[in-house]
């Protein structure tokens, strides 16, 4: 027979719910993909039926379907994939492919079930019998394999689409979500610990992209520190492709608060001072809302009322992905999307530097103001600004 080719399908999650509006999902959804696939060589994207057909046009990208696949696994707005190889669409041609193409994919395994799936009604065959057909045939090719209808290792599946037969030995789960870029943008408040990036994915997830800014109090924190937070956006790009990163200094109006407040209103304080900051990068980069990842109680400015007294200082409103989550939940999302050895690299970040010794976890927002008057707010504000630069992280190839 011919060489066997061999796809990726990619199938559609909440984007089929979308009526009227499915169009413009798609397209983000079609954009993501195509950008991904074109970093491996040359691949035909096209959308039917709610499934995106990734199909290699020359041999170099035929050699690079499994590293696309890698990668279209982290787009979001899928729910399902899998690589299936094509045949046309008559029982023969079906059963000659799955005799090639299927061994070496079920290698390994004791027991599979066939399913079948006709969205041609006009196949002369009913899927039931499709799938006792193509049983048949992998019975005949591999005889150390036996069925198991209620708890196989692999359920082996044949779709009859409009043009072709799609032959595939089980699927994988994709990223779930919505396409990215189909919910606006917001700016994320990227430290280097475990929540922010996890508070990122969880918004790019929901369709959001994402601009980050990060603080840095050198020479009390250390370019390592920084580094390791351009590594976890690296990490993030795997999702989204690229990230900016605008840096801004706190040194000095952590030396002020230090200097010249109540300890104990410190951290209250300078987070204040970080939302100012940040709406003001926001602003500047049409951002409509600050992310951060913030865990409600999980420490002494993410009780509910230090979350109010900070939440004032911004301009706009203030997304909380991860507030209801436990830092066990937390941990269990960052290690999955590969975050997690970096955010626990020991390198200190500003909000460690003068941490106060009993800091205030019921504030009242009066009394943080009254603190914040004994500083000039404004004029460290447009010191800070001036600090700014901003740095662009790109997924590596």
């Amino acid at each position: 027979m011919e060489r066997i080719k061999e796809i990726i399908l990619c199938k559609y999650g909440e984007v089929i719910l979308k009526g009227a509006n499915r169009s413009m999902f798609e397209a983000q959804l079609l954009r993501d993909v195509k950008r991904r696939a074109a970093l491996s060589g040359h691949f035909e994207v096209r959308a039917r039926q709610s499934t995106v057909y990734v199909e290699p046009l020359d041999e170099e990208a035929e050699e690079a379907v499994d590293e696309v696949y890698a990668r279209l696994k982290k787009v979001f707005g899928f729910v399902a994939l899998c690589k299936a190889a094509v045949c046309e669409k008559n029982m023969d041609a079906i059963l000659e492919t799955a005799r090639a193409y299927l061994p070496e994919k079920l290698a390994g395994l004791s027991t599979f079930k066939c399913e079948s799936r006709r969205s041609d009604k006009q196949f002369p065959l009913s899927s039931p019998e499709i799938s006792g057909e193509v049983g048949g045939a992998i019975l005949d090719a591999v005889p150390s394999l036996t069925v198991d209808v209620q708890n196989p290792d692999v359920v082996v599946k044949t779709e009859i689409r409009e043009e072709y037969a799609y032959i595939h030995a089980g699927q994988d789960k994709g990223a779930g979500g919505m396409p990215l870029g189909s919910a606006g943008k917001g700016l994320l408040l990227l430290s280097g610990g475990i929540d922010s990036p996890v508070a990122g994915y969880r918004m790019m997830k929901r369709g959001m992209t994402v601009e980050c800014v990060h603080f840095e109090s050198f020479p009390y924190t250390s370019e390592a520190a920084r580094e390791k937070v351009f590594e976890l956006a690296r990490e993030l790009t795997e999702y989204c492709g690229q990230i900016k990163v605008h840096v801004i200094s706190l040194t000095h109006i952590q030396e002020e608060i230090r200097d010249h407040c109540d300890e104990d209103y410190f951290t209250l304080l300078l987070r204040r001072f970080m939302m100012k900051l940040a709406s003001k990068s926001a602003e500047e980069n049409n951002c409509p809302v600050l992310v951060t990842g913030e865990s409600l109680g999980q420490v002494a400015s993410q009780t509910l009322k230090a979350m109010v007294c900070t939440e004032d200082a911004a301009d706009r409103p203030v997304f909380r992905p991860l507030v209801g989550m436990d830092k066990e939940e937390i941990i269990e999302v960052s290690r999955e999307i590969g975050t997690f050895d970096t955010s626990i690299l020991p390198y200190d970040d500003c909000c460690t530097v003068f941490t106060p010794r009993h800091p205030r976890t019921q504030p009242e927002l009066y009394k943080v103001l009254n603190e914040e008057k004994r500083i000039d707010a404004e004029a460290l504000i447009e010191e800070a600004w001036g600090t700014r630069h901003c740095v662009v992280i790109r997924q590596e190839a």
